[in-house]
């Protein structure tokens, strides 16, 4: 594949300069990532007493995997309902009708516009006032991710199916189909294609934002696995670096995911 059309392809002296920078900037990275270890190893973070708990049976029983259960309930649970949420107001912003188009428009800038925390903080301790009902962290949680998540897949959505060429719906309008029929049939399947990647990564960043159910105290991962072990065996550090590293090959995971829904996408094209 040729990237020419997107960047001038660099010349001998180019192609110097630019090892050159990637050189120093590892020598950075290096330092950067030594300075960072001998302070905590002057601190005692290395320490093995402090390792030692994450590899006991009962702290992942007790700290880890109800957290991390905690977290993918609330990821799948906005998974499921931001991506009804997306295609719903997707469909609504595209609509004939001003009437339907305008306050689906509203609705999603809206949303957009709120940070996820006050959307979460709002659904647990708002709940109760306007509807007399207490709901569960969980709820909250959910709440939240699906409201902001499903308004940024719904602007993908509405982009991808924006993005196909004009003569695919004029295509199936001329052969009788209904615009209900045209957006199922013909321009959703084709603009799905396109808009796997931002989905997945979207995705991605919701699975993430669970962990700010932390400020309702949802068990998640963060607060159960990281503060949990953090409090019980005073090893923050070492608890961090296992909680990230935990976020980091699920995200990996659904990263390859993707690529392989990408790839068996444009197989069958």
């Amino acid at each position: 594949m040729s990237y020419a059309n997107l960047y001038e392809v660099p010349g001998p002296r180019g192609i110097r300069r630019n090892r050159l920078l990637a050189g120093v900037v590892a020598l950075v990275l290096l330092a950067l990532a030594y300075v960072v270890y001998a302070r905590f190893d002057a601190k005692g973070e290395w320490a093995a007493d402090k390792w030692t708990p994450l590899l006991r049976g009962d702290v992942w029983t007790t700290f880890i995997l109800p957290g991390l259960a905690g977290t993918i309930g609330a990821a799948v649970a906005g998974v499921v309902l931001a991506g009804l949420f997306g295609l719903v107001f997707a469909t609504a912003r595209m609509s004939d009708h001003r009437w339907i188009r305008v306050p689906a428009a509203a609705v999603v800038e809206f949303f957009r516009s709120v940070p996820l925390l006050l959307l979460i903080f709002f659904a647990f301790f708002g709940a109760y006032m306007l509807i007399g009902v207490n709901i569960s962290a969980f709820a909250a949680v959910v709440f939240g991710l699906t409201l902001y998540n499903g308004s940024v897949i719904a602007e993908v959505i509405r982009a991808g199916v924006q993005s196909l060429p004009r003569g695919q719906s004029e295509a199936a309008y001329a052969v009788g189909m209904r615009k209900g029929q045209v957006m199922r049939l013909v321009l959703l399947p084709q603009a799905f294609r396109v808009m796997m990647p931002a989905i997945v990564s979207q995705f991605v960043v919701l699975l993430k934002d669970s962990a700010l159910g932390l400020i309702v105290g949802y068990d998640e991962l963060v607060n159960r696995g990281l503060n949990g072990i953090a409090a019980n065996f005073k090893n923050t550090i070492p608890a961090a670096i296992l909680i990230a590293a935990i976020f980091i090959l699920i995200n990996l995971s659904l990263d390859r995911l993707a690529h392989r829904l990408s790839a068996s996408l444009g197989t069958a094209r």
